[in-house]
């Protein structure tokens, strides 16, 4: 990536990996920051994506808080918080205490006391709010020409729709004003926008993320959705922002799905439908055809027609109610202040009862079994983000028409209590930004930011982060710290038993200095044994600590095969934790074990001569 220095103080896409670097060297400061995103903002005069700015002399005073801060504590404090002096934008539907929520609508605007949960954890973390964005009105809508405040372009095409409702979200983030954006996503608004511009857009699992303090759309089918220009961006801050909420009712522990070993399987929808825009079909082709040649991955063909089914429920069924009673009794009595088209969609939920509530409820039951058995057979479903891109023309003449077209494979991944991730690829032949999206089962998030990565790497002219596959997400569910000693370790043979069952890594340590370790004797792969020594002879031993979901302990305490147990291990630091262990036998000189204690470690036996000779009696 572009390092910063006193001389050359820009990164051309605002990356959070870039301004995090550049701090950790420092090279450059949060009040040089935030002077690059003042001049970055008049430059890309893109003013109908903002609702409200943060002041100047408000940004400025926060650099200086944080500069403060950090002559103080030192680099210390950049661990503490993760998102030091990063700049951010938040759609206006989210609230920010002191700035007033409108949902691009300003009779319907309030100053809110507090921030939304999202939001302080993110100022917490050190992050720099630079203002509010446009949106289609209430988050109703896919194209983001619905609102008061302007129809909101493509970056790099004034004719075009900027895709919504987060529409303003994604333009300041593509335009390079920030480093990265929070959205919502009910149908796709985090998705779409983000196809649209060139970003990734990571919508994660429902309740993942709390919407405390999100003017709600719908609010069982809510999320907040992250715009940033890699994968890896993005993940920083979903690592900030996925935290159980007991104050919000639809926060919930979600269990995360750990990493398949080998490729992914991967399926595409048996029909594709991309309304005769031969360079969007053109575009996804290609991308299917570079992740066949860059990865091995070769997409087998799933029925699509349960996920369509899904999407009909959401406009054309007793769901556009949900969005009714979200709006309230302002709809009631401020009808004619809001977006007419907004209205219109918003209006049809006087066609339903509450019979056909529950019928819809039963038929999404029925629907949603249909396409678990789906990812029976596949890890990730890969859809084209949008089937086209439209023009703002093209949508003023047909507002409705054109935007139901743009949700066909967005529209039901929410309903289905699914994950999804929108990654750039192949520009289309005309210059537009194309993409396509991943989508997993609830709590796939990590295995879609892992593809996610590797897709992108491909497409993508940048550098792009690599070693997602050994940092999920911290968890939300009660774990076990375990310690491995060899196998298991990080590059080694087994790892994948770890990555699958979801586990995190934690640190490298030691143990305690009372432990011998041996290089078993014919084992697949090599193995080392670890045993307390209680005459004293024993020293530290290199290990790793590992978080792993307490669910699944009991699976892969029960996979460890003999002469290899899981006990308790004594670190260094006097704690106890669960580790592996081995029987006594199994380390006799008539074994054939080799003491390998002197050399601190697994890691450092294998790297030495030792390693390939032939295996004797154990010292």
């Amino acid at each position: 990536m572009e390092r910063m220095n006193q001389q050359a103080t820009t990164v051309p896409l605002m990356s959070i990996g870039t301004l995090l670097e550049s701090y950790a060297h420092h090279a450059f400061t949060p009040i040089d920051c935030v002077a690059e995103v003042l001049r970055r903002i008049e430059v890309a005069d893109r003013p109908e994506a903002w609702t409200h700015r943060v002041p100047a002399a408000d940004l400025r005073a926060r650099a200086n808080a944080l500069q403060s801060l950090l002559a103080e504590e030192g680099d210390a404090l950049l661990g503490r918080m993760p998102l030091f002096g990063v700049p951010f934008a938040v759609k206006d539907n989210i609230d920010v205490a002191g700035i007033p929520t409108t949902a691009a609508c300003p009779e319907f605007a309030y100053v809110p006391h507090s921030s939304a949960f999202a939001v302080q954890r993110l100022l917490d973390a050190g992050a720099i709010l630079v203002g509010k964005t446009n949106l289609d009105q209430f988050a109703t809508g896919l194209v983001g020409t619905r609102s008061p405040y302007g129809a909101v372009r493509q970056t790099t095409s004034a004719r075009h729709v900027s895709g919504g409702s987060s529409s303003g979200s994604a333009v300041a983030v593509a335009a390079g004003c920030v480093a990265f954006s929070l959205g919502t996503d009910t149908a796709g608004s985090g998705r779409v926008p983000a196809g649209f511009n060139g970003l990734v857009g990571m919508k994660p699992s429902l309740g993942l993320v709390s919407t405390r303090g999100v003017v709600p759309a719908c609010r069982t089918l809510d999320t907040i959705s992250v715009f940033a220009h890699d994968v890896a961006d993005a993940w920083r801050v979903m690592a900030q922002l996925a935290a159980p909420d007991e104050l919000d009712g639809y926060s919930r522990r979600i269990e995360a799905l750990g990493l398949p070993r080998g490729a992914m399987r991967v399926g595409v929808p048996d029909t594709l439908e991309f309304e005769g825009d031969l360079h969007a079909e053109r575009a996804f082709a290609a991308a299917l055809d570079g992740v066949a040649t860059g990865l091995s991955i070769f997409p087998t063909s799933v029925d699509f027609q349960p996920m369509q089914q899904t999407s009909a429920l959401l406009y054309d069924g007793p769901w556009v109610a949900e969005r009714r009673a979200a709006v309230g009794a302002f709809f009631d009595t401020h009808r004619f202040a809001m977006d007419p088209v907004v209205a219109a969609v918003i209006s049809k939920a006087d066609q339903y009862s509450a019979v056909d509530a529950f019928n819809g409820q039963y038929r999404l039951a029925e629907l949603k079994r249909q396409v678990g058995a789906l990812f029976d057979d596949i890890d990730v479903l890969i859809v084209p983000t949008t089937p086209t891109h439209p023009t703002i023309e093209a949508v003023k003449a047909d507002p409705i028409g054109v935007n139901s077209k743009l949700g066909r494979y967005t529209n039901f991944v929410n309903l289905l209590d699914l994950c999804a991730l929108a990654v750039p690829c192949i520009p289309r032949a005309d210059g537009l930004p194309a993409g396509i999206t991943l989508i997993g089962p609830s709590g796939a998030d990590h295995r879609l930011a892992v593809l996610g990565t590797r897709i992108q790497a491909l497409f993508s002219k940048r550098s792009v982060a690599e070693g997602l596959e050994y940092t999920p997400l911290p968890s939300s569910e009660p774990t076990v710290t375990l310690a491995v000693v060899g196998a298991h370790l990080r590059g080694q043979p087994l790892n994948w038993q770890l990555r699958e069952a979801g586990a995190r890594y934690v640190a490298t340590t030691t143990t305690a200095p009372c432990y011998r370790l041996y290089a078993l004797a014919g084992t697949t792969p090599p193995k080392p044994g670890l045993a307390r020594a209680e005459d004293g002879e024993g020293a530290a031993i290199e290990l790793e600590l590992w978080e792993l979901p307490l669910r699944l302990f009991g699976k892969f305490v029960t996979d460890v095969p003999a002469p290899l147990g899981v006990g308790s291990v004594e670190l260094a630091d006097g704690r106890r934790v669960k580790g592996f262990i081995c029987e006594p036998i199994a380390l006799s000189k008539e074994s054939g074990a080799r003491n390998i204690t002197g050399f601190g470690g697994w890691r450092a036996y294998l790297r030495s001569p030792s390693a390939a000779a032939p295996a004797g009696p154990a010292a």
